[in-house]
């Protein structure tokens, strides 16, 4: 796993050492960006379910003003950890320990608003459609903002007031154990 392009471009980053924790690909990574990358450039950004912290790292590296980093794990926040210093990204992220609804509470008490939010839960406990709602009730994704969601194509993700598709790219693993994923970009309504 690497930092695909920018500042930090070929960058080996550090990877966890358990399978619970699937980063994104660098083939899916690269895909991703290359649809979001006029939105990067200076833009706020959360990293919701951060696992390594990859995507907000290439989102930094891209010119991205500033990466809050969120996971429950403590061993998830340890690598991301390690992966911004690794990176000398410190001074332009934010690190929180904790659920999903505690970044989305920390943001919105601090009235910010974010430009792009990635979403990559595990993808089998059904939080794609609460953690949508969360961020369109508390408000936290500027009025342009984009999300972005990972999850296997099997998982259907309800659709939320508040937010529209604006693009959904499927992806297939070039590697058997890996999960197929599906990558929808969603903006405000």
């Amino acid at each position: 796993m690497r930092v695909i392009s920018g500042s930090a471009r070929g960058l080996k980053l550090n990877t966890p050492e358990d399978y619970d924790i699937r980063p994104t690909t660098d083939r899916v990574k690269e895909s991703m960006f290359n649809v979001i990358s006029p939105y990067v450039y200076d833009a706020e950004v959360l990293d919701l379910f951060s696992g390594s912290g990859a995507l907000g790292i290439e989102a930094l590296s891209r010119g991205a003003s500033h990466v809050y980093f969120c996971d429950k794990d403590p061993k998830s926040i340890g690598v991301t950890k390690s992966n911004i210093s690794k990176t000398k990204f410190e001074a332009r992220s934010t690190v929180i320990l904790g659920d999903y609804l505690k970044a989305i509470s920390n943001i919105s008490s601090k009235k910010e608003k974010m430009d792009i939010i990635f979403i990559d839960p595990p993808y089998y406990k059904g939080l794609f459609g609460e953690v949508l709602k969360e961020i369109v009730d508390q408000g936290i994704l500027e009025e342009d903002g984009i999300l972005v969601v990972e999850h296997d194509y099997q998982v259907a993700i309800e659709e939320v007031d508040g937010l529209n598709i604006i693009k959904n790219k499927k992806y297939a693993p070039s590697i058997a154990p890996l999960t197929k994923c599906s990558i929808p970009c969603w903006k405000t309504a």
